[in-house]
């Protein structure tokens, strides 16, 4: 597996964690709990965008990736 197939299925899998931890944070009873799944929430989205950014380096960097 090439490094950008690596870096695509890491995004992909952060955007699944991201929206799990968003709905737990939407279905938590406790308050607690809502605000440490919410807070978790938007660090994985910074780890997301910085990936995002990668990617778009790495579709700059070897064209035959643009798209994958």
């Amino acid at each position: 597996m090439t490094v950008a197939s690596n870096v695509m299925q890491c995004l992909s899998t952060i955007k699944g964690i991201e929206a799990q931890l968003s709905s737990l944070a939407l279905n938590s009873l406790e308050e607690e709990a809502k605000a440490v799944f919410h807070e978790t929430a938007l660090t994985i989205a910074n780890v997301k965008k910085d990936l995002q950014y990668r990617v778009l380096e790495l579709e700059r960097q070897e064209p035959q990736y643009k798209g994958s």
